[in-house]
């Protein structure tokens, strides 16, 4: 009688998934040891300014609140900056008014064309037109207070000749410019907040709970246009939005949140000129 052949072992069904995870517990319950190490990313610049040795904050033209200088404020901090991280000779000179210099230059140009500009018109309302032209400037508005005002402005950094000219004055640097809006803002809504609650045996706990909130605060839109002095024209523009809000309880100064919102930026800022480090950590296992 032939002999059966001995029953063969069931292959295991555990998955290699269920096999690592529980290794990997094995290991934990062992002790392993966790190190943090520090690194550094390097993000690279860019705009090419090989071509620069000297770099000049002109100023800004701004608007929103009045609580702050924003066109002062900005050029002290861009300079401060750019002395301690960049290679670049920053320049010493006056902050330039660039809202006013943009209203005479279109007060200019509708001398120009026949028109006269001392005639009363509403904020934004276009020049007539005379009958030999058939382009004519549109009237800035004398006050900046949302973004549509501050973008009638931008025109003023298209004029390649008037900056070329301020480049020839400071022996053809890179020229910083731009526009800066700072403007008040308020947002109510239902907020998640965490609370702390103890048991009847004192332990503690953390419960987030929704709770409706008036809050205040502000919005900082900056647009940094970057000028080859030696030409005129804009090498470069990026804008950005940042905002913060507060309780409405809480009373913090505009100038402090000015500066707030500042420092979540300038590391965009500075990347545009020279290259930067990132620096973070990474978790390794032993």
């Amino acid at each position: 009688m032939n002999e059966r052949p001995p029953p063969r072992k069931p292959r295991s069904l555990v998955p290699a998934a269920i096999v690592a995870a529980l290794a990997a517990a094995t290991s934990i319950a062992c002790g392993v040891a966790y190190f943090e190490i520090p690194i550094e990313t390097p993000i690279q610049a860019k705009l090419d300014v090989s071509a620069f040795q000297r770099v000049l904050i002109a100023g800004f033209v701004t608007g929103g609140t009045e609580d702050v200088d924003a066109n002062q404020e900005t050029v002290r901090l861009l300079r401060s900056q750019l002395r301690s991280k960049s290679e670049l000779r920053v320049l010493d000179a006056d902050v330039m008014e660039l809202a006013e210099i943009a209203r005479d230059q279109q007060k200019s140009a509708a001398e120009d064309i026949g028109v006269d500009p001392a005639e009363p018109r509403e904020a934004g309302q276009a020049l007539p037109a005379p009958a030999d032209r058939g382009d004519q400037p549109l009237a800035l508005p004398a006050e900046i207070k949302d973004e549509k005002d501050i973008e009638q402005y931008e025109r003023l950094f298209a004029n390649t000749a008037y900056w070329k000219r301020i480049g020839e004055e400071f022996q053809n640097p890179l020229i910083v410019t731009g526009t800066v809006l700072f403007t008040t803002h308020s947002r109510a809504g239902y907020v998640t907040r965490d609370v702390e609650e103890y048991d009847s045996f004192g332990r503690r706990r953390v419960m987030p709970v929704r709770t409706y909130m008036e809050r205040k605060g502000f919005i900082l839109r900056p647009k940094f246009v970057f000028i080859d002095g030696r030409t005129g024209a804009t090498m470069h523009q990026e804008g950005y939005r940042e905002e913060i809000l507060y309780s409405a309880q809480q009373n913090t100064p505009a100038l402090s949140s000015y500066f707030e919102l500042m420092d979540r930026l300038v590391p965009n800022f500075l990347s545009a000129l020279s290259s930067q480090k990132i620096r973070g950590t990474r978790v390794l296992l032993r």
